[in-house]
C-alpha cells in the first residue's frame, strides 16, 4: 500500500501589497491618530466604527482600477449575496446614513479610522491594505461645510507635527471641470468612459507631468514597464481645453477662480463651481487660513468618480530622496471633497456630503522623514534571571516597576546562560537591566545596568569623557524603583 504523499509546508511569506506592523509602527500610527482623533473631536465629530465587510451593491463602483479582478475590490459570493471589504471608510459612511436616517441628528458629523482593502497592482510604496482617517458632515448643503473640512485638515497635519511651510491644501471643484468638459463637448451620458479617463489622467498630473496626462487624454500611454493604458480619445482642441483648466492656477486665489470663470463661460455648472471655490476662499479667509496653508488649485481632481463639487487634496511640500536617490516632494497625504449622490443611491432623495481621508502610513513615512517621530522606540526594563528560585521576586520587582509607570518584563527565556539575557535585552532595546543573584539578595541589593550608556562607553571606550561615568549601579533593594526612574531620567 503506497504512503500518503507528505504534504509541503506552506510558505512563511507576507502575500503580495500587504505588509507586517511591529511594536513601534502600531504605537507610533496609535499616538498619531489620537492626535488627529483629538482635533476631530475638537470640531464636533462623534466616532463612528463600520464593518469591515460590506454588500458589493453598497460598496458601488467608484474604484478607478476598473481594470482589476472585481474591479478593484475584494469580492466573493456568499449564496446569493456579493460581498466585499471595504475599499474606502465614505461608502460604508453612506450606507449607516441611510441605514440609520432617522435616528442620527442632521446634519450628521462623524470620523473613522481603520484599515481598508484595494485590489490593485501592488508597488512601492503601494499596498493593498492601508489605514484611513477620516471625517464626514452629512446633511449639509453649504460650502461652509467643505471649508471647515478644509480647515480641520490643516489643523490635523499641525497637530502631529507638519509644520507650517511644509504642507499645502490644494482646493478644486468638480463642477467647475465638469464646464471645462461641457465647454470641450464631453457632457451628456454617452460621454462617461471618455470623462472617466480624464478624471483619472488628471489626477496623475504630479506623477506623469504634462506631456504624461496629454497622451492619456489622446490616444494612449505605455510606461515604463511597457504597460499601454488606453487614453480618452479627445481631439487636439478638446485636450488643449482641458490642459488650460489643469494650467489655470495664478499667484493668488481671486485671480484663479477669474481665470476658470473664463474657461467655463457659457456653462451654468462651471459658473457654479466658480461661485463656490470664491465662496470657500472667503470663509477660509476670514478664519485666518491663507494662501500659506490652503489655496484654490485647479489640477486636484481626485480620481474616485463619486465627488460633486469641492474636491480637496493636502500635499507636502518638503523633499525626500526616493528609493533611486533622486530629490522630489513628498506630495499628497489626505484628500477628499464633497458626494451627494452617494446616499441618493439607497434613499432615492438627494443627501449633502462631505468629508476628507487621511493616508495615515503616508503621514507617519512623513513625520519619519522630517524626525518629528524616528522608528526606533525604548523597550522595557529588563529583569534578569539568575536565580530561578527567586522567581516570584523578580515577580515583584517587576511589579513594582510597572505600578510606578514603568515598561518593564521578566526575562522568560532559558536563563542559564546570562549573556543570552543581555542579547535579548539588547534586540529589544531596552534601556535598563536589572540583575539580582544569591548574592545579591543575602545583602538586600540590586545591581541596575545603563544599557544605553553602556553601549556608548563600549563604543567610544578611548574617550575621556566616559571614564568617570559607570554604567552599572548597585542600590539598596528599596531605593530600586527610585533609581531606575532617574537612569531612564537622564537617557532623556
Amino acid at each position: 500500500m503506497a504512503s500518503d504523499k507528505k504534504q509541503p509546508r506552506p510558505k512563511a511569506v507576507t502575500p503580495k501589497g500587504f505588509q507586517d506592523y511591529f511594536g513601534a509602527d502600531v504605537t507610533e500610527r496609535a499616538a498619531m491618530l489620537a492626535k488627529i482623533a483629538a482635533v476631530y473631536h475638537r470640531y464636533g465629530f462623534d466616532a463612528l466604527e463600520t464593518s469591515a465587510v460590506e454588500t458589493v451593491e453598497a460598496l458601488g463602483k467608484f474604484l478607478p482600477d476598473v481594470d482589476r479582478p472585481n474591479e478593484g475590490v475584494f469580492a466573493w459570493q456568499e449564496d446569493a449575496d456579493w460581498l466585499a471589504l471595504r475599499y474606502d471608510l465614505t461608502a460604508p459612511l453612506a450606507r449607516v446614513a441611510a441605514q440609520y436616517r432617522n435616528d442620527l441628528p442632521s446634519p450628521y458629523r462623524r470620523y473613522a479610522m481603520g484599515p481598508v482593502w484595494r485590489n490593485e497592482k501592488p508597488g512601492p510604496g503601494r499596498f493593498r491594505q492601508f489605514y484611513q482617517c477620516d471625517a464626514d458632515t452629512v446633511g449639509a448643503a453649504s460650502v461652509a461645510a467643505d471649508a471647515e473640512i478644509c480647515a480641520m485638515l490643516a489643523d490635523c497635519l499641525e497637530e502631529v507635527g507638519i509644520a507650517r511651510g511644509d504642507y499645502v491644501i490644494r482646493v478644486n471643484n468638480r463642477k467647475v471641470l465638469n464646464g471645462v468638459l461641457e465647454v470641450a463637448g464631453l457632457s451628456g451620458d454617452d460621454k462617461d468612459a471618455e470623462r472617466g479617463i480624464v478624471l483619472r489622467a488628471i489626477d496623475k498630473l504630479d506623477r506623469l507631468g504634462v506631456a504624461g496626462v496629454r497622451a492619456l487624454l489622446g490616444e494612449g500611454r505605455k510606461d515604463e514597464s511597457g504597460d499601454f493604458t488606453k487614453g480618452a480619445g479627445l481631439s487636439q482642441a478638446q485636450a488643449d481645453v482641458v490642459i488650460g483648466f489643469m494650467e489655470a492656477k495664478r499667484d493668488t486665489g481671486a485671480a484663479t477662480v477669474a481665470r476658470l470663470a473664463e474657461l467655463v463661460a457659457g456653462s451654468p455648472i462651471g459658473v457654479a463651481g466658480v461661485a463656490e471655490l470664491d465662496e470657500i476662499a472667503g470663509l477660509l479667509s476670514a478664519q485666518g487660513y491663507g494662501p500659506d496653508r490652503i489655496v484654490i488649485d485647479p489640477s486636484v481632481v481626485r480620481g474616485l468618480g463619486y465627488y460633486t463639487g469641492p474636491v480637496f487634496e493636502a500635499e507636502l511640500t518638503f523633499e525626500v530622496t526616493d528609493e533611486k536617490g533622486r530629490l522630489r516632494n513628498f506630495g499628497s497625504v489626505a484628500g477628499g471633497g464633497r458626494y451627494d449622490d452617494l446616499v441618493k443611491r439607497f434613499t432615492g432623495q438627494e443627501v449633502p456630503a462631505t468629508g476628507v481621508s487621511i493616508g495615515v502610513d503616508r503621514l507617519l513615512a512623513a513625520l519619519r522623514a522630517t524626525g518629528r517621530i524616528t522608528s526606533a522606540s525604548a523597550g522595557p526594563v529588563i529583569v534578569t534571571v539568575m536565580d530561578r528560585a527567586h522567581m516570584a521576586d523578580y515577580q515583584t520587582m517587576v511589579a513594582e516597576l510597572r505600578k510606578a509607570g514603568i515598561r518593564s518584563e521578566v526575562y522568560l527565556g532559558n536563563p542559564k546562560n546570562f549573556g543570552n539575557q543581555l542579547k535579548y535585552a539588547d534586540k529589544r532595546a531596552s534601556p535598563v537591566a536589572i540583575i539580582a543573584g544569591g548574592d545579591e539578595f543575602a545583602k538586600g541589593v540590586v545591581q541596575i545596568k545603563d544599557l544605553i550608556l553602556g553601549a556608548q562607553i563600549a563604543k567610544n571606550a578611548t574617550l575621556e569623557e566616559w571614564k568617570d561615568r559607570p554604567s552599572q549601579y548597585e542600590v539598596s533593594r528599596d531605593q530600586m524603583v527610585a533609581k531606575v526612574r532617574a537612569i531612564l531620567d537622564g537617557q532623556g
